[in-house]
């Protein structure tokens, strides 16, 4: 089964448009587990097993687990995944963008080594640095396109005067991501929910392309914004909330209160939806 229909069956079997990003900060963690690194997957698998049905994807991000040297964690999670939770897509979120030899790496890292269903890229570097995620035919490739950090602005809103139309540098990736670069269906986009105007703009740019969008939670973007904007019956969204669950609760009962709070996201995403 490939990325697409493991996201519509997950979508329709949990009756949810929520992912829950997992980027575990041992700091941050209840007080049997606090400031130790070794915790990690089995905060992670707790939140995972909480919220399994609740969600239509889940989104590790690797940098939480490379910087306490905790890639074998991350391995086991995924595997914990695999296992637990075989419905719901696994999206790696590494945001890697280099040279096509060392994209070949990276996207056997992501794919083999563990085994995710989707991946984040940066397409700054052209078409050569993606393609080699599209030979893993029926794996989804999410590239950054309009991002919910304040500093996309400082080239995602900028004009491509040597582009037709002038459109906006992230109006170019949205086209090019619909058009020709998506050989294969493989490709979504990432947008932010704090931009509800940018993902209706991609949206219409875009209109089948699954959109990621996080940003909800934490960051304060409106979640039923986020679907009025993005939600099209041939063009799905996965949105995604990683702090607002993670850390709902600092005490023993933090799975539970992990699972409440992703009942809650995911009811106002339904309203929204209709």
């Amino acid at each position: 089964m490939n990325f697409t229909d493991m996201l519509r069956d997950a979508t329709a079997q949990n009756n949810s448009l929520l992912c829950v990003g997992l980027d575990p900060e041992p700091t941050r963690f209840p007080a049997a587990m606090q400031g130790d690194p070794r915790k990690i997957y089995d905060f992670c698998a707790a939140i995972v097993d909480a919220t399994a049905d609740l969600v239509c994807a889940f989104k590790p991000q690797i940098a939480y687990f490379a910087a306490h040297g905790a890639e074998d964690q991350l391995e086991r999670l995924m595997q914990h995944m695999r296992a637990n939770a075989p419905q719901v897509p696994v999206i790696l979120d590494a945001k890697r963008g280099d040279i096509g030899s060392t994209a070949e790496q990276y996207a056997k890292e992501a794919f083999e080594r563990y085994g995710a269903d989707a991946v984040t890229l940066s397409p700054f570097m052209g078409f050569d640095s993606i393609e080699p995620y599209l030979a893993y035919h029926g794996k989804g490739a999410f590239l950054l396109c309009r991002t919910s950090n304040p500093g996309g602005d400082d080239l995602q809103t900028q004009r491509l005067a040597s582009v037709e139309g002038q459109p906006l540098m992230y109006e170019h990736v949205a086209r090019l991501a619909q058009g020709p670069w998506n050989k294969n269906g493989q490709l979504g986009l990432v947008v932010g929910a704090t931009y509800p105007q940018e993902i209706e703009r991609v949206r219409a740019i875009a209109p089948t392309l699954p959109l990621l969008i996080p940003g909800v939670g934490a960051q304060g973007g409106d979640a039923a914004a986020t679907v009025r904007a993005g939600l099209r019956n041939y063009g799905p969204i996965i949105v995604n909330s990683s702090r607002a669950i993670l850390y709902a609760s600092k005490g023993e009962d933090f799975a539970a209160a992990a699972r409440a709070e992703a009942t809650r996201t995911r009811g106002v995403l339904e309203v929204a939806r209709g």
